[in-house]
């Protein structure tokens, strides 16, 4: 099985992926801030856009490697939301392929706990039942849910809808895999074996990710970097791309 890639752009190698129910193109608008200093390989995730799905009980693990079969042999990483995820797993498990790691509106574990901020476990239980119902429609209520926040969350809404209808549906088994993934993923302990620079960028008025996290995250990984965009709610790659791209820029140009 090979990713479907979009490559833009020229420079030093950095593999975009996207985060759950979505695909490359929505990395199309803000790309155009970053083509000019990388060559950007926009990644369609197992099941989504024009990529093949895996197996139904493929794991994070399985994700990964797929990943990895396809990127260069060396490159910097941006993860945004689930693909945050995998790209952590990635840096863990092959770290003299990774040159740099950066986490957007991500967390090494996106469910609830009682002594961990996150989305909770009842959301992601709805979600789950729903999607055998009407799958696409679950997508369009999570597109809402990732704005929820934002100064310009209409506007978000709008744009990842576009983004999404440029290619294929997403496949359902990969829909529900995906979920698994968030569901069940745990990269907490992981962070402490990180060995490639790290950047986590953040968004204020996210929901998914609370900003609690992100001061949670610092003690887990001291030695990373760390940014909260003000205003931005769960896509600040959408909504503030300028800010977002210069923060990006600095930190893997440095």
């Amino acid at each position: 099985m090979s990713l479907y890639i979009e490559r833009r752009g020229q420079g030093p190698d950095l593999v975009l992926l996207h985060g759950w129910g979505m695909n490359g193109a929505v990395w199309h608008s803000f790309a155009e801030w970053l083509e000019q200093d990388f060559c950007l390989h926009l990644v369609d995730l197992p099941g989504f856009g024009e990529s093949p799905a895996l197996p139904a009980n493929a794991s994070l693990q399985d994700w990964t490697q797929a990943v990895l079969a396809v990127m260069p042999s060396q490159a910097s990483l941006l993860g945004w939301s689930l693909g945050g995820l995998i790209a952590t797993q990635l840096a863990v498990q092959q770290p003299g392929r990774v040159r740099h790691l950066v986490t957007l509106a991500s967390s090494p574990k996106f469910v609830a706990e009682p002594d961990w901020p996150g989305i909770k476990p009842e959301v992601l239980a709805e979600f789950e039942r729903q999607l055998a119902d009407d799958h696409l429609q679950v997508v369009n209520r999570f597109l809402a849910l990732q704005a929820m926040g934002s100064e310009h969350a209409r506007e978000d809404i709008r744009r990842l809808r576009d983004s999404l209808s440029r290619k294929p549906a997403p496949d359902p088994q990969a829909l529900a895999s995906g979920l698994a993934l968030l569901g069940q993923g745990d990269l907490r302990a992981s962070l402490a074996m990180l060995e490639v620079p790290l950047l986590r960028l953040y968004g204020r008025l996210d929901g998914l990710v609370p900003r609690k996290a992100a001061a949670l995250i610092d003690r887990l990984a001291p030695a990373s970097q760390s940014h909260i965009e003000a205003k931005a709610s769960h896509a600040p790659f959408i909504s503030h791309p300028e800010a977002t791209a210069r923060v990006i820029r600095e930190f893997l140009l440095s």
